[in-house]
């Protein structure tokens, strides 16, 4: 069997993959798609090399089928499809015993602390996986993850119907949560520098307006009659984008930190006390989040061909980092099962 890997000091390769029978309690995984993020990104540049270990098979946005069943595991039967909820935690520590776990201070997450989906076949415990109704294809189901993302975020900043949301970055997360808040009832406007992800994002109906030409502070202010939105979403990882979040939202308006920053950033904190703003991280999700992605997807709320700009074999996946780095594409899946469209 073949994986793709990171080898170290930004190195990426195609791999032969030892694959053993499912350990009890585990489920093997005839992986079909994976797809690539920001994360994965981070793991190729060598951002990451202080927690992995190599040669690491990463990916964790991942769909397939199931290959074999180990001893003890119920309910699952070979064919059956499914996604991974790519979170262990150990349920002790402080975190786990006040519920929640998707944040264990002890969290592996798959695909970085231990081998992912990006390769053919993958052991995995059988209380991670999530199944996938019929009629949903492999393809689609690849974005289960990420969705789920979007989904978390957007619960957890309590969006209500009617609320105005701002979204800061228009990548393939940004793009997700302002359509998972509308499908919530929000009125959004997305502020995305790239003129491709713009196009895309006003393809889908969405208002969306490039702030370095525009003065997002002054369209939100027009936009909401001087009120400012009740949330806004970073998601851009920007360091101006951090400063601008205070400037944008209304009083006793909630803010979300989405993106990963690798350092720290600045913040109007004067905004913050003057208009008792609500300054929250959302990260990951829970088991429920990947049950309503998996409903919006197999509703069509997803704008699946929007998001997905190319599939490519998983001898290519090192040029598909190239190309998602460069910024030349949204969602690049990773045919792992060399079986495009199944």
């Amino acid at each position: 069997m073949k994986g793709a890997a990171y080898l170290g000091h930004g190195r990426l390769g195609t791999v032969a993959v030892d694959v053993a029978p499912p350990g009890p309690g585990e489920l093997q995984i005839a992986v079909a798609y994976c797809g690539l993020c920001g994360t994965d990104l981070h793991i190729a540049h060598g951002d990451m090399d202080a927690r992995v270990r190599t040669p690491l098979v990463f990916g964790h946005e991942t769909s397939g089928t199931v290959a074999a069943v180990g001893a003890g595991v119920r309910d699952w039967a070979v064919g059956d499809p499914l996604t991974v909820m790519p979170l262990i935690w150990d349920g002790t520590c402080a975190a786990c015993l006040a519920g929640h776990q998707h944040i264990c201070q002890n969290l592996v997450f798959v695909g970085i602390d231990s081998p992912g989906g990006l390769q053919q076949r993958w052991n995995v415990p059988a209380s991670i996986a999530v199944r996938l109704p019929a009629g949903l294809s492999l393809r689609t189901a690849a974005l289960v993850e990420p969705v789920a993302v979007a989904v978390h975020d957007v619960r957890r900043s309590e969006l209500q119907v009617g609320d105005r949301a701002v979204v800061v970055g228009g990548g393939p997360i940004g793009l997700l949560i302002a359509v998972v808040a509308r499908d919530a009832g929000a009125d959004v406007l997305v502020a995305e520098v790239d003129d491709t992800r713009r196009a895309r994002i006003a393809g889908l109906g969405l208002r969306v307006i490039d702030p370095r030409a525009d003065d997002l502070a002054g369209e939100v202010e027009r936009w909401t009659d001087g009120a400012g939105a009740d949330v806004v979403f970073e998601v851009s990882g920007a360091a101006a984008a951090v400063r601008s979040t205070t400037a944008l939202a209304k009083v006793r308006g909630t803010i979300v930190v989405v993106a990963i920053h690798t350092a720290p950033r600045e913040l109007d904190l004067q905004r913050v006390f003057w208009r008792e703003l609500r300054l929250l991280g959302a990260r990951v999700y829970h088991r429920g989040d990947f049950d309503r992605a998996v409903e919006l997807l197999r509703r069509d709320r997803i704008p699946v061909d929007t998001l997905i700009s190319a599939v490519v074999p998983l001898a290519e996946t090192a040029s598909a980092i190239e190309e998602l780095s460069a910024g030349r594409a949204m969602k690049i899946l990773v045919d792992v099962a060399g079986e495009a469209g199944s």
